[in-house]
């Protein structure tokens, strides 16, 4: 997974996609020195076969297609994952090596690199304008995100934003703000970014918190909340971001699964 594959799946989507303006609305100039004719005459690669428009077998169409999907996914991760590490002000070392350990585990050493790179070039763009502007453009960038990706993707997307903020310990209030916003624009609910806050916690509050739910729930609030996620968060509605998304999508709807888990075992003592 090249740097350059990230790049042209989303170059891809220019074509016929509104996520396609992502790269040259976020990043300007910056992409511009990341693209290079070798790439295309090299690969071949066009924004045609994005979406099925070149010549070869529907295979091929269908299989360049989900690699546009994923690679915009990718990139678009990095992105917002450059506003949620310095929404509070500060690029911390703790965020940074979690995005490391995370783009490691999940896509490969190269993935570690080139994302790195990424992240690097857009904190560094992001110096060159107002906070006004950076922020109105994150959020045309998550409009783009809606219109282009089902719920799941986008919640799938937010979890990982949660947990990159949560990754120093404590999530700071301009990060939540920064949370709940991406939330809104994406057009997921708001609450979202907070239920996601308790994904992964070891007590009672965060299962409780994930599902949205209050220890005075009842037992069926409880199952219809649950059902719910479940249906969201399924790993299925994401198979077509392929395998390394798919399994960090299972880590997630795991971590659900124990939470309800949790909440069962502690009305059974009751």
């Amino acid at each position: 997974m090249g740097k350059w594959k990230w790049i042209g799946g989303v170059v891809g989507f220019a074509a016929g996609s509104m996520l396609g303006a992502l790269a040259g609305f976020v990043l300007g100039s910056i992409f511009d020195e990341l693209v290079d004719e070798p790439y295309a005459r090299d690969t071949g690669y066009s924004a045609a076969d994005s979406f099925g428009g070149g010549s070869g077998p529907q295979g091929e169409s269908n299989q360049r297609v989900e690699a546009g999907s994923r690679n915009s996914f990718l990139f678009s991760m990095m992105v917002l994952m450059s506003y949620v590490i310095g929404a509070d002000g500060r690029i911390l070392h703790s965020e940074m090596e979690y995005a490391r350990r995370f783009l490691r585990a999940t896509f490969g050493p190269t993935a570690e690199a080139e994302g790195e790179a990424i992240l690097m070039r857009l904190f560094e763009w992001r110096k060159t304008v107002s906070e006004a502007t950076w922020k109105e453009q994150i959020r045309q960038c998550c409009v783009q995100i809606r219109g282009a990706m089902t719920e799941s993707m986008r919640l799938q997307l937010l979890a990982i934003l949660v947990e990159v903020a949560k990754a120093d310990g404590s999530v700071a209030d301009a990060e939540v703000e920064a949370l709940r916003n991406m939330a809104e624009w994406m057009g997921v609910e708001a609450q979202s970014a907070d239920r996601l806050g308790g994904l992964g916690g070891q007590t009672l509050e965060d299962a409780y918190r994930l599902l949205g739910l209050t220890p005075d729930a009842t037992d069926e609030q409880v199952r219809k909340a649950y059902r719910q996620m479940a249906l969201k968060y399924h790993p299925d509605r994401v198979q077509s971001l392929g395998e390394d998304v798919r399994e960090q999508a299972e880590e997630t709807f795991k971590k659900i699964n124990e939470a309800k888990e949790r909440i069962d075992a502690s009305r059974k003592q009751q």
